[in-house]
């Protein structure tokens, strides 16, 4: 089945109909699955900047929030597919939603979705408040190993890739944790600042500016690359080996897209991550410009799939 599900994002990366040109008669559109002010507002913003010359027109950014995303995702499958709209596509919908059983979800989002481009990774954070007895990770997880279920972690709701994370460190760290599940990052943040909850695994965007602001403290990044602005910060793979956790916010169009205009926009927005006010925009909001073109974004949807399903199925996660 995952050979299957790779073929067929593999092949709408490649094959995806008869080449012709953006219709000239359209706007141009990126819909975004999630509020104005967020991670997937703001990429979808500084794509449709950034891509403006080369495609000649500014793309209008369309929020269309609910259903974790998929009212957007349905949206764009059910719209035009002559490469006038696109999809802000994170990591969270195109490769968790689909493993959780019990999900319902509108459309198979490795058939009805094509991949055109990723544009931006963020780190992920492992956060506590600062008022916490606890100042290195090692201290956290050796406290949750003598007290088993007495701390907590919170997170963005069931289901997302925070309650994952917490779940995969939990079984990778030997350790039990109890979920607490919040409606989105923000308000476990707060409780997390006000020491309602001991440990916050997230993307490092939700929460740069409380560390950098000094209300929460940062305990580790879950990938080997770090953060320019936190050079010094422990590395969780070598704390608990094998652990890695990298977010990624992507552009997919609607099945049928067809291949020319699947290149435009991977051509323009390749080009307008090399301009260093967009790469200074993205870093300021925790996020680190990280091109793939089609074919490589199909592999690195492919990829998280797989590991995220697996982890569904270790902690035995439902969606009903």
């Amino acid at each position: 089945m995952r050979m299957l599900m790779g073929a067929a994002l593999l092949g709408a990366a490649l094959c995806m109909g008869p080449a012709m040109a953006q219709p000239a008669d359209r706007p141009l559109r990126i819909v975004a699955g999630f509020a104005p002010g967020g991670t997937s507002d703001i990429v979808a913003r500084v794509v449709a900047e950034g891509v403006a010359q080369s495609l000649g027109q500014r793309p209008v950014v369309e929020n269309r929030t609910g259903a974790n995303g998929f009212i957007a995702a349905e949206a764009v499958v059910r719209g035009p597919s002559d490469g006038s709209t696109v999809l802000q596509c994170p990591m969270g919908s195109m490769t968790i939603s689909p493993e959780i059983p019990g999900m319902h979800i509108p459309i198979d989002v490795s058939q009805d979705l094509v991949p055109v481009a990723n544009v931006a990774r963020s780190s992920y954070a492992v956060v506590t408040g600062a008022r916490s007895p606890y100042r290195t990770l090692e201290e956290l997880l050796a406290a949750a190993r003598a007290r088993p279920g007495a701390l907590s972690y919170g997170s963005a709701g069931i289901g997302t890739a925070q309650h994952l994370s917490g779940e995969r460190l939990k079984g990778m760290a030997s350790v039990d944790l109890v979920h607490v599940p919040y409606r989105g990052a923000a308000p476990a943040a707060l409780d997390l600042i006000a020491g309602r909850i001991d440990i916050l695994i997230t993307n490092l965007g939700d929460v740069i500016r409380q560390v950098q602001g000094g209300e929460l403290r940062l305990l580790a990044l879950a990938d080997e690359a770090g953060w320019p602005d936190f050079p010094d910060a422990p590395r969780l793979p070598r704390i608990v080996p094998g652990f890695e956790v990298i977010g990624w916010f992507g552009i997919c169009g609607p099945r049928g897209m067809p291949e020319e205009a699947v290149a435009r926009w991977a051509d323009a927005i390749r080009a307008s991550l090399g301009g260093a006010e967009l790469r200074k925009r993205l870093l300021d909001n925790g996020l680190a410009p990280a091109f793939e073109d089609p074919q490589a974004f199909a592999q690195t949807i492919v990829r998280d799939r797989r590991m995220w399903g697996e982890t569904i199925r270790a902690a035995r996660i439902r969606a009903d």
